[in-house]
Order: C-alpha cells, then structure tokens, then sequence
C-alpha cells in the first residue's frame, strides 16, 4: 500500500509537473502574438487619426476652395450686370440720338415762329413762375400759328447719373408739356418731345452758370412751311358772272 500511494505522489507530481510546464509554454507563445496584435491595435488606431486628420485638412481646402469660387461667381456676376448696365445707357442714348434725328427729319417742312427757353432749379421739374411767364409769351402766338407743332428738347447739368439726368430732362419737358395742354388746349400729337439729359450742352458745365443755363428746356413753336405757301399761292377764284 505505501508502494502504492508514493506511486500515486510521483504521478501527481509528474502530472502537476506537465501542467506547468505547458501554461509557460503557453504563455511563451501566445506572448508574441499579443504583442504583434497589440501593435497592429495601435497602428491601426493611429492610421484611423492620420485618416481623419487629412479627411479633415481635405474638407477645409474644398470648402476654401468653394467658398472661393463663390466669391468669383459673385465678381463675375457683378460685372456681369455693370457691363448689362453700361450696354443698356448705351442703347437707350442711341435711341434717344435717333429719336431726336427722325423729329428733326419731320420737322424739316417746318419754321420756327416762336422759341424760348425755361430753365430749373437744380435736380427739380417744377416750373417757376418766370418760366411759366415765358411760356405764356410764347402762347400767345399758338392761336395765330397755323399748321403749328411745338418742339420741346429737355437737358440738365452733368451732376449726376446719365440715366438719372435722362429721366430728369424727360420730366422737365413733360411740365412744359402739361402747362401747354392745361393753359392752351395744345393736343398730344401737336408737340415733338425729347430728353436728352446732359448730352446736348447749351453752356460748358465747368461752372455754376454754365450748369444753370443747362437745367433748361427748350420749346420752339413752329409751323408747316409747305402749308403756309399753298396758301400763300392760291388765286382767289373768280366771281360768277351773271
């Protein structure tokens, strides 16, 4: 029995043995492959920040970018519009050139009676009271005139926009129109009107009276020359003998 039992010791001992030695062994390989998998945790982990760091950096440069190009979309557009601009003043001067020749072509039949010219204050359509004298000077002649038009030429000075004096001489002249019509019963179709802003000049604009003299409209009645020589040429006819 005591053979037994110390047979019994040495196995456990042998199998205890075993067993340590196989948890070391264990542990001695598997210690390496934590340590590879491990690293391989940190480079992935430090591959996931570079990743998102330039992510990152790739979003602000886009966005810079964008933000660029919006602000040269935006340049473009607003030179777009000045250039539209430029070319509209430019169309509507040269139809307002062309008016004011085909009133002249029209007008060549004519010869004037009676001209004036009433001026304004600065940036003002009102009519003051020596243009409304004027004007009913120049009234008194309408119904003695026959086969009449009146032509009216609106300006002002160089202060200010070419489009803004464009609408500012159309004005004036549209007051003159209006006092014409109420005063003396002078029909649309009778008067020939045009606006030329600043770009008909009666005084340089270098000074403050040369300005004055151009914040003016000019009104000229006139009458039909073939017209008044048809009558002028016509025999009286002959009495009927009896």
């Amino acid at each position: 029995m005591n053979r037994l039992f110390l047979v019994a010791i040495a196995g456990a001992a042998m199998l205890f043995s075993a067993g340590c030695s196989t948890k070391k062994y264990v542990r001695n390989e598997a210690a390496p492959i934590i340590n590879k998998t491990n690293e391989l945790d940190d480079l992935t982990a430090k591959n996931s920040r570079d990743i998102r760091d330039v992510d990152t950096r790739a979003q602000q440069g886009i966005q810079g970018v964008n933000e660029k190009t919006a602000t040269v979309d935006q340049k473009a557009i607003a030179a777009g519009q000045a250039a539209d601009q430029a070319q509209q003043a430019a169309t509507q001067t040269a139809g307002r050139v062309d008016a004011l020749n085909n009133t002249v072509a029209n007008l060549d039949n004519y010869r004037p009676v009676a001209e004036t010219s009433v001026h304004f204050a600065f940036n003002s359509a009102v009519l003051s009271k020596k243009a409304k004298e004027a004007l009913d000077q120049l009234g008194t002649d309408i119904p003695n005139t026959k086969g009449y038009v009146i032509q009216l030429i609106g300006g002002t000075d160089s202060v200010g926009s070419a489009q803004y004096n464009y609408k500012l001489s159309e004005m004036r002249a549209s007051a003159v129109v209006q006092y014409l019509a109420t005063q003396y019963n002078v029909p649309a179709y009778k008067i020939y009107l045009a606006g030329l802003g600043k770009d008909k000049e009666a005084a340089p604009n270098k000074s403050a009276a040369g300005r004055a003299k151009n914040r003016r409209v000019d009104v000229q009645l006139m009458t039909n020359v073939q017209e008044s020589t048809a009558a002028q040429n016509v025999t009286p006819a002959a009495p009927n003998s009896r």
